[in-house]
């Protein structure tokens, strides 16, 4: 990435138009807390720290661009009311921070959003409109909504009172963390990590202390790193990912060229990688974070983070919908070796079913489910098919569950597809 050359070189807005915005947003705005993760400090070697925007007000940091877009416009232009468009986040900050203002919100949502954050929208005081099956057809909706009726449409990310407002993450991470060296992001649009860069490069060029900041994109939806590669902004294909709250087929402009100026690095993570990290903030953080808020970590656990110092993972979001949590926790287990599916053909007389369990129970693996079935295309006259899933407990006792059925005769083929 280009060296940041002074506080004057970011396309975004300046040091003290996000220290303004900071005095704005704090009106509705939480300062959200830091955890330290000493799971996470023993895999980086580095302390590591989580910036919790996950218990932010609305469940996500988008409130602050929201609410700080939205306190900026005119007397005349809050009259004519506000549009926007998103599949969750977004819609609630915009919801939210426009009942506060006392400005009529209409919000476009896909015909698929989740219920939780519908009715959360629509709880805020938003009128919720349900139009395309993707976001871009919802965009486009909001888009001809606002030219419709004059409505101002507010962006989830390309505008820079956005970014100011998201860059206040930037501002008390400084206090919060004083011996600060690196940030990790979630980039989906690209309005938070522009923010927090913004602020936190600009600042070290006061300071003359370098902080690092690390952008995290989804393997399936990773725009920027095409765009990088492009030299300009561009469309890519968006493939299905549990991170949707990041899935952005095409960069924001004023965001890309603070990134392009900002970030130091960026890199991507797997699904396997943000269903583990969902579980890890589960298990040893007691943190409910959705998956796209959880891909900082991710990027820890799947060792694509260099550390140097003190690090910061910050956790954008905690809006998941209970039965996509309930998916992804199963995925997450699965991703972790906590779950083994496998296939495992028997002799079609009594007892082979109850051997094949004996064994699974010498050591110490758990049945959750069987399937016993003789009917199957590829079953021979004498055999049965036996699907099994059992409880492990990481790679070590997989491999020891594998060696035991191969050592009775058995010849277990892993279900990859469930396990």
């Amino acid at each position: 990435m280009p060296e940041l050359k002074s506080p004057t070189h970011l396309a975004g807005p300046s040091l003290a138009d996000i220290e303004a915005a900071r005095g704005i947003v704090a009106a509705v705005a939480q300062i959200t807390p830091i955890e330290t993760s000493h799971f996470l400090s023993g895999k980086l070697g580095f302390p590591v720290m989580l910036k919790c925007e996950n218990l932010q007000r609305t469940g996500s940091y988008k409130i602050r661009g929201a609410y700080h877009r939205l306190s900026r416009l005119s007397d005349e232009e809050k009259a004519r009311g506000v549009v926007a468009a998103s599949a969750g986040n977004h819609a609630q900050g915009v919801a939210f921070g426009a009942r506060e203002l006392g400005i009529a919100a209409t919000i476009f949502m896909p015909t698929n959003v989740p219920l939780p954050k519908l009715e959360a929208t629509r709880d805020y005081g938003a009128d919720v409109m349900l139009s395309g099956d993707v976001i871009g057809e919802t965009l486009q909706a909001a888009a001809e909504f606002a030219e419709r009726t004059g409505a101002i449409l507010i962006p989830p990310f390309d505008h820079p009172d956005v970014v100011a407002g998201q860059g206040t993450i930037g501002l008390e991470l400084l206090e919060q963390v004083p011996d600060l060296d690196t940030v990790i992001v979630p980039i989906g649009g690209g309005g938070l990590v522009s923010g927090v860069a913004s602020a936190l490069k600009q600042h070290s060029a006061r300071s003359g202390r370098n902080i690092r900041v690390i952008g995290v994109q989804a393997e399936n939806a990773a725009s920027y790193l095409a765009s990088l590669d492009a030299g300009a902004p561009v469309n890519i294909p968006v493939r299905p990912t549990i991170a949707d709250g990041i899935a952005v087929y095409r960069p924001g402009e004023l965001n890309y060229r603070i990134i392009r100026d900002a970030v130091d690095e960026i890199v991507t993570v797997s699904e396997d990688d943000a269903a583990r990290a969902l579980l890890v903030l589960l298990e040893r953080a007691k943190l409910v974070v959705e998956p796209a808020g959880a891909v900082s970590v991710a990027a820890i656990l799947a060792g694509k983070i260099r550390a140097t110092g003190p690090t910061v993972a910050l956790l954008s979001g905690g809006n998941i919908d209970p039965l996509l949590l309930q998916r992804v926790i199963s995925h997450g287990l699965a991703a972790s070796d906590r779950f083994l599916t496998m296939r495992v053909m028997l002799q079609d007389r009594p007892g082979q079913l109850a051997r094949v369990a004996e064994i699974l129970a010498e050591v110490n693996a758990n049945v959750i489910e069987v399937l016993h079935t003789q009917h199957g295309p590829d079953l021979q006259i004498s055999e049965v098919e036996l699907d099994i899933t059992v409880e492990t407990r990481g790679s070590e006792h997989v491999a020891q569950v594998i060696a035991a059925l191969r050592e009775a005769g058995y010849e277990p083929k892993l279900d990859r597809r469930r396990s």
